[in-house]
C-alpha cells in the first residue's frame, strides 16, 4: 500500500507527502490551513487571489496572500485572463514566502467565468498557453495549473489543457473530474484523471470526491495519479490528512474523532481566526465550519441552528460546554 502515499516533487520544491489540501475560497484561510497542516497534508493550497486586485493593490488581498512560516509546504493561487498581468503580478509577489504558484484555470464561479476567468479558460487553450508560458518565464518558483474536465459535456478538453500546461513548463497539473456545468454537483469523472496521466509526464493530482481513504486508494488503482487532493472533504474535517496517512502506513482506519477530541480544535480553530479576522467577522465565519465540524455528530442539525445564532467567542465556548456535559 506504501506506493499510493509518497514524498512528491513539484519542480524544485519537495512534499512530505502527496496529499494536498485543495484552494477553496472562503474556506482554505490561513487558520484553517494550519490546522490542516499540522494533521499531516503535504501541500497546503491557498484561497484564489485576484492577479487584478495584486495590481490595484486591493486591501482585502493583503490578507489573502499571508503565509505563516508552519503551513509551509504552500501553494498560492492566482485567478486572471491577461499573460501580462499574471505573469507581472506572479514576479511582484515572488519574493512573499509561498512554495508554488498556481494558476487558477478551474473556478466555476459566474462572476469568475463571466469575465473570462478561472473555467472559462478552458474555453481557451491557447489563452491559457500564454499566460502558462508567461508566468513560467518570469518567476523562478514552480508553476502549476488546476484544470476541469472540460467546460462542459460537449467540450471535454482536460487532456488537451494539461497538454498544453506541460508544454509550457508547468511543474504540475491538478484535475478536478467535473465540468464547469457540473459545478460540485453529481460524480467525478476519474476517467479524464487517468487521461490526462497517461498523457503527461509532469505529477498530475486528482480532485474530486475524496472522502476516505478508500477513495483515495480506488483513485490510484483507476487512474495512477501522482498525488489527491482534497476539497469538500476536508470542510469541518482537518483530521482527513491524519486518516488518510494512518490508513496507508497501518492498513486500520482510524475512528472519527469524539466530540471531546472535536469540541477543543474548534474552539480553537474560532480562536485563531478571531485573532487573524477580528471578533466580528471571526465568529461569523467560523459559523459555516462549526456547522461542518458537527455534521453527523449527536443532535447536530439542532445544533446548526443555534450555532448560527452565535455572535462571540463566549457564546461559541458556553454553547460547546453544554453539549460536552
Amino acid at each position: 500500500m506504501d506506493q499510493v502515499i509518497h514524498p512528491l516533487w513539484i519542480g524544485n520544491v519537495k512534499l512530505e507527502n502527496n496529499l494536498a489540501l485543495a484552494p477553496m475560497a472562503g474556506v482554505t484561510d490561513l487558520p484553517f490551513r494550519v490546522l490542516c497542516k499540522e494533521q499531516g497534508a503535504g501541500l497546503i493550497c491557498m484561497e484564489m487571489v485576484s492577479a487584478k486586485a495584486i495590481y490595484y493593490n486591493n486591501r482585502r488581498t493583503e490578507e489573502l496572500l499571508e503565509v505563516a512560516e508552519e503551513e509551509r509546504s504552500v501553494s498560492l493561487q492566482l485567478f486572471g485572463s491577461d499573460p501580462d498581468c499574471i505573469s507581472e503580478m506572479a514576479k511582484r509577489i515572488e519574493e512573499r514566502p509561498f512554495d508554488i504558484l498556481d494558476i487558477n484555470m478551474g473556478c466555476p464561479v459566474p462572476k469568475v467565468v463571466n469575465n473570462g476567468d478561472g473555467s472559462a479558460l478552458m474555453k481557451q487553450p491557447l489563452l491559457a498557453g500564454q499566460i502558462i508560458e508567461r508566468t513560467v518565464k518570469a518567476i523562478k518558483k514552480p508553476v502549476t495549473v488546476k484544470i476541469r474536465k472540460g467546460f462542459d459535456e460537449e467540450h471535454i478538453n482536460a487532456v488537451e489543457m494539461a497538454k498544453i500546461a506541460e508544454a509550457s513548463g508547468a511543474a504540475a497539473v491538478a484535475v478536478h473530474g467535473r465540468t464547469r456545468e457540473q459545478y460540485y454537483s453529481g460524480k467525478a469523472d476519474w476517467d479524464i484523471i487517468a487521461q490526462v496521466k497517461d498523457a503527461v509526464k509532469i505529477p498530475v493530482f486528482g480532485n474530486g470526491d475524496l472522502v476516505t481513504p478508500e477513495d483515495v486508494e480506488t483513485m490510484f488503482r483507476q487512474t495512477g495519479c501522482d498525488g489527491f487532493m482534497i476539497g469538500r472533504g476536508a470542510q469541518g474535517n482537518p483530521w482527513i490528512f491524519r486518516e488518510m496517512l494512518h490508513y496507508f502506513e497501518t492498513g486500520e482506519k482510524m475512528e472519527k474523532p469524539s466530540m471531546e477530541e472535536m469540541v477543543p480544535l474548534m474552539l480553537r480553530h474560532a480562536r485563531m481566526q478571531i485573532e487573524y479576522k477580528g471578533e466580528y467577522i471571526g465568529v461569523r465565519e467560523m459559523r459555516k465550519h462549526a456547522a461542518w465540524y458537527t455534521a453527523g455528530y449527536k443532535n447536530s442539525s439542532k445544533l446548526r441552528g443555534m450555532i448560527n445564532e452565535v455572535n462571540s467567542y463566549e457564546e461559541l465556548e458556553e454553547l460547546f460546554a453544554k453539549l460536552l456535559d
